[in-house]
């Protein structure tokens, strides 16, 4: 018995060990919460199967090696022999210990299962990629996003079971990427359903109402070496900071079809979108080094992941930790 668990248990861990290397070496498109999901259901089944059968497996073990210990001290004694050496307490440790197969799955379950309604449940740890919401969140920030805050979802079908507060104009959202929804994208909500959304000239307009904006010192970028121009934007109670590109043109260059697109009208100025019942309109704050809602359309309420709400370290930049809007 002890052969073929330790056998299966084996092909498992190597499973999970090759799926791991082909995701990092780019052969298959990775997916974190299946792949923690599947790593708590196998550690779950092993920690129960050993509470049940294994450990009081063990347990007997160790008890009949007390018990015949004890028999031998007393035909011992009774013969006259006062003084018998000999201390079997190693060795009923060594009964009791986990095998490696054991040790290696039940043994990690706890750790796995915390770390798995941690982060499927409350607040999920992120990497900023890249550039695209500049000056709010730079490259190399760790961030924190609040997995409970829109309502509770079911870990890996991410379908929502108890509901909670509605995205807002101004959140910072995490959301799974609509072209491709193993990929998560973070951006900002400009639109809300039922908004008409127009981005014309570099600025931005909802429903009709220009977002006031006011001009800031220039933005200098150190990882690109150059200055963008720089405006303090608000939107609802938030008010955040954006950039521009004098050198980049107004108009969306390769926009997509995408689901809805008849919804948007796109000129030499720039578009205007309403936003369908159910999905919202997402802009990076670098508006002209942001691949978002103007290129590849609108985010499905079941695409979202969480606010975005607190950077909780950049190794480059320690100043950088901090809540942020």
């Amino acid at each position: 018995m002890q052969a073929l668990m330790a056998s299966i248990t084996g092909v498992v861990l190597a499973a999970f060990g090759a799926y791991g290397a082909a995701w990092y070496a780019g052969w298959v498109e990775g997916n974190f919460a299946l792949l923690l999901f599947l790593a708590t259901v196998v550690t779950g089944v092993y920690w129960v199967a050993d509470r049940l059968v294994f450990l009081p497996q063990r347990r007997a073990a160790a008890d009949q090696l007390l018990d015949e210990h004890t028999r031998r001290r007393k035909a011992l004694e009774a013969q006259g022999f006062t003084q018998v050496e000999g201390d079997i307490e190693p060795a009923r440790q060594k009964l009791l210990a986990q095998p490696w197969w054991l040790d290696w799955t039940a043994g990690l379950f706890p750790v796995i299962l915390a770390v798995f309604v941690l982060r499927s449940f409350l607040f999920e740890p992120f990497k900023i990629p890249s550039g695209s919401m500049i000056p709010t969140l730079r490259v190399g920030d760790l961030i924190l996003v609040n997995k409970f805050y829109y309502g509770v979802r079911l870990p890996v079908l991410n379908t929502k079971v108890i509901d909670n507060h509605s995205p807002q104009r101004g959140d910072v959202l995490v959301f799974r990427y609509p072209p491709q929804p193993s990929l998560d994208y973070i951006k900002r909500v400009v639109g809300v359903p039922g908004d008409e959304i127009s981005y014309l000239n570099k600025q931005l307009t909802v429903n009709g109402q220009p977002v006031p904006r006011a001009a800031q010192p220039d933005f200098f970028d150190r990882d690109s070496m150059s200055y963008s121009k720089q405006f303090r934007e608000t939107l609802g109670s938030k008010s955040y900071n954006t950039l521009n590109d004098d050198a980049r043109p107004a108009f969306i260059p390769g926009a997509a079809a995408f689901p809805f697109h008849d919804n948007c009208r796109y000129t030499v100025e720039g578009v205007t979108c309403k936003v369908p019942a159910g999905h919202y309109f997402m802009l990076g704050d670098n508006r002209d080094n942001s691949l978002d809602s103007r290129f590849w359309g609108f985010v499905p309420e079941e695409n979202i992941v969480g606010k975005a709400f607190f950077v909780w370290m950049n190794f480059g930049d320690l100043g950088r930790i901090g809540s942020f809007d």
